[in-house]
C-alpha cells in the first residue's frame, strides 16, 4: 500500500508542475506551443457553452483565442482530490482566472474535471472540462 501511494504522490507532483506550466507558459507568456506538454496528442475539451474541441492543433487556436479576448492574466489551478482511474487518474481542482476583457479586470473562479494520462513519460490532460462557479 505504501508504494502505491508514493506512486501518487509521485503523479501529483508531476501533475501539479503540468498545471503550472498551464499558468506560466501558456496563460502568462502567451506560448501556446507549450499546449503540447500539457495535453495528449488525442486530447479533448469541453468547454462550458460551446462544442468540444479535439486534438492539439485545435485545442492550441480554442485557447490563443480565449487567452488573448479574454485578456487573461493568469489561471491559478488547485486540486481538490486526485482519483487513480485504470490508465490514468481523475483531478477534481479549482482554478482562479484573471482576466481583463476591455481592461476590466476581474477574477472568476472554476471547478474543473481532468482525466489524465502519461504520454512519452509525462502527466497530461487527456479530456479537461470545466464550468464557472455563478
Amino acid at each position: 500500500m505504501a508504494s502505491s501511494q508514493t506512486s501518487l504522490d509521485q503523479i501529483k507532483l508531476a501533475m501539479a508542475s503540468t498545471n503550472d506550466l498551464f499558468h506560466t507558459e501558456v496563460v502568462i507568456r502567451r506560448n501556446f506551443a507549450a499546449l503540447d506538454e500539457v495535453y495528449t496528442s488525442d486530447a479533448r475539451i469541453l468547454p462550458p457553452g460551446a462544442p468540444m474541441v479535439s486534438g492539439r492543433e485545435a485545442i492550441r487556436q480554442f485557447w490563443a483565442d480565449l487567452i488573448q479576448s479574454a485578456n487573461a492574466k493568469s489561471a491559478v489551478l488547485r486540486s481538490l482530490d486526485v482519483l487513480p482511474a485504470g490508465e490514468g487518474v481523475v483531478e477534481i481542482g479549482q482554478a482562479i482566472l484573471s482576466v481583463a476583457p476591455a481592461g476590466e479586470a476581474t477574477q472568476l473562479e472554476v471547478k474543473y474535471v481532468v482525466f489524465w494520462r502519461q504520454e512519452n513519460s509525462r502527466w497530461k490532460w487527456h479530456v479537461d472540462i470545466w464550468n464557472p462557479n455563478a
